[in-house]
């Protein structure tokens, strides 16, 4: 089965090294243009190292690339890890269609930061799917669905790289087999059951400690590692990074600084606190106890929303 592989970074290579390493025809890799004076994409140098064909047109809409595609006569189109908008027309152009990986149980999470939100949603459960995307945004019907707990200190990042990244490509490798197989089911979505949020960035990443102190950890641990949780101080940003709820409630005001040390800082939140491992600011980022120290934070400073 001839496979092209779209997709982009450490994920789009993981997925095009396994199929290649397992005997799988890869026959193409579509990925993004390279920025300028940066790295070259991983998917793209793990193509090269492989000779595998590498396609980065500067849009994906143009008839002549349309062409170029389909005379790949690809069987299967695997999109790991695709941020743009892809036209229905080249997605199915394959003989089999095309599959696509996205980091949620669909149809909860819809969207270009699922993992995100399910965290600053309080989930208890995410996982990933693998879906044969249609023209909506994650709205097709879904091959397959893999499931992984959330633990009370688990990030985004954390999710992402120790579970759904690994599982997403044994995912994908799976579903080649299945389709290879003719046992690929086609799941229609439940849409009662749907979710859609917009990408976690600064719209969303503001602290508000007025809120419930499990509120408050789980945005900034949804924000973690990107774009960060932030708060002001003394009208400086500051993004916080590896959170901790604690459960006492010391009643102090929200935004409140309770305790400042050589491990890091507590702020106070609406029934409990929350410990700041590290943060980031226009310096950098850095352990919450070396900005403390340098920025003389003490406990009864606050933070604020601006």
């Amino acid at each position: 089965m001839r496979i092209v592989i779209m997709g982009q970074a450490a994920f789009g290579a993981e997925v095009l090294e396994t199929l290649t390493d397992r005997g799988e025809e890869v026959v193409a890799a579509w990925l993004p243009q390279d920025k300028p004076g940066g790295k070259p994409d991983p998917l793209g140098v793990a193509a090269y190292s492989r000779k595998i064909p590498v396609y980065q047109p500067e849009s994906y809409k143009s008839p002549d690339v349309l062409r170029e595609f389909r005379a790949l006569k690809p069987d299967l189109l695997i999109m790991a890890f695709v941020t743009g908008i892809i036209p229905l027309s080249l997605v199915e152009s394959p003989s089999q269609g095309a599959i696509c990986y996205h980091p949620s149980l669909l149809p909860r999470h819809r969207g270009g930061s699922a993992i995100n939100w399910a965290l600053i949603m309080g989930d208890k459960e995410t996982g990933l799917s693998i879906f044969w995307p249609d023209a909506g945004i994650d709205t097709g019907p879904v091959l397959l669905r893999k499931r992984v707990p959330i633990g009370p200190e688990d990030t985004t990042g954390s999710l992402y790289f120790e579970s759904l990244f690994p599982l997403g490509v044994e995912a994908i490798a799976e579903s080649v087999a299945l389709i290879k197989a003719g046992r690929a089911p086609r799941l229609v979505q439940d849409e009662g059951l749907a979710t859609y949020e917009p990408l976690c960035n600064d719209k969303v990443a503001g602290i508000d400690w007025e809120r419930p102190a499990e509120e408050v950890h789980n945005l900034i641990r949804g924000c973690d590692p990107q774009p960060g949780a932030y708060s002001y101080y003394k009208g400086r940003k500051v993004r916080f990074y590896e959170a901790r709820r604690m459960d006492a409630d010391s009643g102090a005001r929200p935004g409140e600084v309770t305790a400042a040390d050589e491990v890091g800082f507590t702020v106070a939140a609406r029934g409990g606190a929350i410990r700041i491992g590290k943060v980031r600011t226009e310096e950098g980022k850095q352990d919450a106890a070396a900005f403390a120290a340098k920025a003389g934070l003490k406990p009864g400073d606050s933070f604020t929303a601006a």
